[in-house]
This record gives structure tokens, C-alpha cells and sequence, in this order.
């Protein structure tokens, strides 16, 4: 078998890809389904968390929301011209995705002013230590991991179970009817965008990797991607278990009416 991967299944069927990267997809399962079926996005989904919980996820996860077009930047700079195919598809569908991330970060803002928390909280808030981690993680990784292990890490893993956990919330219209209609869709665009059921990112990113990586890479350097997503999952699962456990506030749920209030109270200030 020739050592250059060249995809010719679907994109988004993971038989199309090359055993090693099935059997490290079937490695990872586990800890994606951490994130993915995490109570908290029941909790949210079923419009059952507190002002203290949902304040805690929006800031928590806010720092990989504004950073994540800087991670795509920093792996630009691992690139070289003609060096393989893998690279030219790379530094295509990072300069594509770059703004469409930016475009995400504003769409995040917006989620968490109608949600009460104010841009202001956002940036300068203070943010639990445990949610830290995974921004912290994604900047090192980009940094001094390789390309594909840095890719495996955010494009591959952060944006695939974003795109799962994000449908959880969307199943049903019972979070989304928590805000007055006229603020309704800037509290689910961010939501609604990434639960798409054909987002083509993840499976994109996993192409790249792939090719990068060819059908025959090292022990090592598989071990070295598994390694890279885990992490990503696990600390993503860190930042929802400190959020569902956040009993420092007052432990009042959003209703329809506490957000109304907070919308009135804005416009009239």
C-alpha cells in the first residue's frame, strides 16, 4: 500500500479514512462522549440551569471562543509552500476559516449579553481557574505540537463535539423560547450555526491530517494525535463539570421573565 493518503470515500464517513485514523476515532470515543453527552447541556437544553452555571460556561469558554482564529494562525506558520498536499489543503482551509471564526466570536457576545452577561464580563470577568485549562491547552498545542497533532486538537476535535453538543441544545425549542422574541435570534445564532447537521469542518480538518500524516504513519505519531484530542476533550468536560457545579451565586434559574427584565433594563440605561 502506498504511504500517500488520498481520500476517495465521502468526507464525512470514516471509512473513507485510513485504518489507523478509524481505530484512533474509535480510541477517542469514549472521552468525546463525555463532552458531548454532558449533563450540563441537558441541564441548559431543558432551561435548567442556574444564573451561576450558565454565567460560568459563557465565561469559561469564552477566552477558546476569541483565541480560536489566533490557534488557526499559529499553525499558518508551520506551513510551506509546495512542501505536500497535505499543507496546500491546510493553509486553504485555515485562511477560510479564520474569519468565519472571528464572525463566531461576535456571535458568542451576543449569546451571552441576552443570556445577562455583559461583553465587559466576557473579557474582563474572572475566569474559573479549571476553565482555564483548555484555552491554555490549545495555545501549547498550537505552539509546539505539529501540525496535524495541533489540528487533530482544535479543528478536528474542539469543532467536531461542538457541533454534537450543540445540536443536544437545539433539539428541542425549550432554551430558546427562555428569550423574548425579539432578542431570540441573537441568543441562538451562535447555537444554530454550529448544530448544523452538515458542518464539514471537523471531517475537513480530519482530511487534512490524514494526508499529512499518510497511510502509514509512526506508532508515535498516531499515539501523539490520540493523545492531542483526548486532551482536548477532557479538558472541554472540565469546564462543563466546574460550571454544573458552581454554587457560589444565588441559585436562581433563567426564566422568561428574569431575561426580559435584564433586556428592559439594558435598553433603558
Amino acid at each position: 500500500m502506498s504511504d500517500v493518503f488520498v481520500r476517495t470515500g465521502p468526507l464525512m464517513d470514516t471509512k473513507s479514512y485510513p485504518v489507523w485514523a478509524q481505530e484512533m476515532i474509535h480510541d477517542c470515543f469514549a472521552s468525546k462522549q463525555n463532552v458531548v453527552q454532558h449533563e450540563f447541556y441537558r441541564k441548559m437544553r431543558d432551561a435548567e440551569l442556574t444564573e451561576r452555571q450558565t454565567r460560568d460556561f459563557l465565561v469559561g469558554v469564552f477566552p477558546v471562543i476569541e483565541q480560536f482564529p489566533q490557534y488557526m494562525a499559529m499553525n499558518l506558520l508551520k506551513l510551506q509552500y509546495g512542501r505536500s498536499k497535505g499543507h496546500d489543503m491546510a493553509r486553504k482551509y485555515l485562511i477560510r476559516n479564520i474569519r468565519i471564526e472571528q464572525n463566531h466570536a461576535d456571535y458568542w457576545v451576543e449569546w451571552a449579553e441576552v443570556s445577562g452577561v455583559s461583553q465587559q464580563e466576557l473579557i474582563y470577568g474572572a475566569v474559573p481557574t479549571p476553565s482555564q485549562a483548555l484555552a491554555h491547552w490549545c495555545w501549547h498545542t498550537c505552539d509546539r505540537d505539529t501540525l496535524a497533532a495541533a489540528m487533530a486538537a482544535t479543528n478536528y476535535a474542539i469543532e467536531g463535539a461542538t457541533g454534537e453538543w450543540s445540536s443536544v441544545i437545539c433539539a428541542k425549542d425549550t432554551y430558546e423560547n427562555l428569550f423574548a422574541p425579539n432578542v431570540r435570534k441573537k441568543a441562538m445564532k451562535w447555537l444554530k450555526l454550529h448544530a448544523e447537521y452538515d458542518d464539514t469542518h471537523p471531517w475537513e480538518a480530519l482530511e487534512i491530517i490524514c494526508t499529512i500524516m499518510g497511510n502509514n504513519p509512526t506508532a508515535r505519531g498516531i499515539h501523539l494525535l490520540g493523545s492531542c484530542i483526548r486532551k482536548s476533550y477532557d479538558y472541554m468536560a472540565l469546564i462543563l463539570d466546574h460550571a454544573l457545579e458552581s454554587k457560589h451565586m444565588k441559585e436562581t434559574r433563567y426564566s422568561p421573565s428574569y431575561l426580559m427584565e435584564h433586556w428592559e433594563r439594558r435598553r433603558a440605561a
